[in-house]
């Protein structure tokens, strides 16, 4: 097996391309001839490097419509088999990835790794307000800790409006094969929060579609298998791999260009060369400078 400190960059490239398509790391040690430690190592110096580089290039955003979500997945274990213990350490229990799309260019602008709370949610959205560079239409979902989040972060100058949907019944004999499935959705109904939001674009298919992506290309959102991650810290790196390779290494079947290029901040399309070279040696940086995008 190839040593990390002598990887060349094509096999970094190979490793990289594996864990964005989806496949586990032990998988990708596996058929890259290298050992899990080293993958290992890769993720984290890909992924702390990518979440940089992408906190330092995306401002002033074009962005005019903004939808944002949240996805759940868990660390160590779901909330109710972790101790107490663990989930007050936050080495186990319930995790959720808050994230943002824009309608149009449909770049994922701000993600935030957390709790699904107000502590959580006010950093997303106060990340999400110093992003953009004009008044945006906003929508969201019913949860209502984003009412005073964006309070908080835009002080109201801001079109936005929430989403609700409203459920059915579970009848008792689905109870079972409802487990992993939501109830049927039965009605729709738009909340205006705060200014005059178009009514034709208050949607949040556009962010359930991209935390589609994000559960189908990162294989620690895969339900019912092992895949799950064992440290919050390397969840948040191969989500900032993912968004990475989403925003600039990705081609977007409906925009023929990638997300990041058609919102302006780059002007081609990154090899995973490119994505892997963001984490090669450089000079030494302050310790503990670099924070993955985890609320505290």
């Amino acid at each position: 097996m190839i040593d990390m400190n002598s990887l060349p960059l094509a096999k970094r490239a190979q490793i990289v391309g594996m864990l964005c398509e989806g496949m586990s790391m032990r998988a990708t040690s596996r058929l890259a001839d290298v050992s899990i430690n080293t993958v290992t190592k890769l993720l984290i110096d890909v992924g702390s490097a990518a979440s940089e580089f992408q906190d330092a290039t995306f401002v002033n955003l074009p962005c005019k419509r903004i939808q944002v979500d949240e996805i759940w997945s868990f660390v160590g274990a779901k909330n109710k088999n972790a101790t107490a213990d663990q989930k007050a350490a936050g080495i186990a229990g319930d995790v959720w990835t808050w994230t943002a799309i824009c309608a149009d260019t449909k770049i994922i602008p701000s993600w935030m790794v957390g709790g699904r709370d107000a502590g959580t949610g006010n950093i997303f959205i106060q990340d999400l307000a110093d992003r953009l560079a004009y008044r945006v239409q906003l929508t969201s979902d019913g949860h209502k800790v984003y009412v005073n989040a964006v309070e908080r972060a835009f002080d109201w100058k801001v079109d936005y409006a929430m989403l609700v949907k409203h459920y059915g019944p579970v009848p008792e004999s689905q109870n079972a094969a409802r487990k992993y499935s939501p109830a049927e959705v039965v009605g729709v109904s738009h909340e205006i929060i705060s200014g005059r939001p178009d009514k034709a674009h208050i949607s949040t298919s556009y962010a359930e579609r991209s935390n589609l992506t994000l559960r189908m290309g990162c294989r620690r959102f895969t339900r019912l298998t092992n895949a799950f991650s064992k440290k919050v810290e390397n969840h948040a790196h191969a989500i900032a791999l993912h968004m990475m390779h989403y925003n600039f290494g990705r081609v977007h079947k409906t925009l023929r260009v990638t997300p990041a290029m058609a919102a302006g901040v780059a002007d081609h399309v990154w090899s995973l060369e490119e994505i892997a070279a963001l984490g090669m040696p450089k000079a030494p940086a302050v310790r503990g400078a670099y924070r993955p995008r985890i609320s505290n």
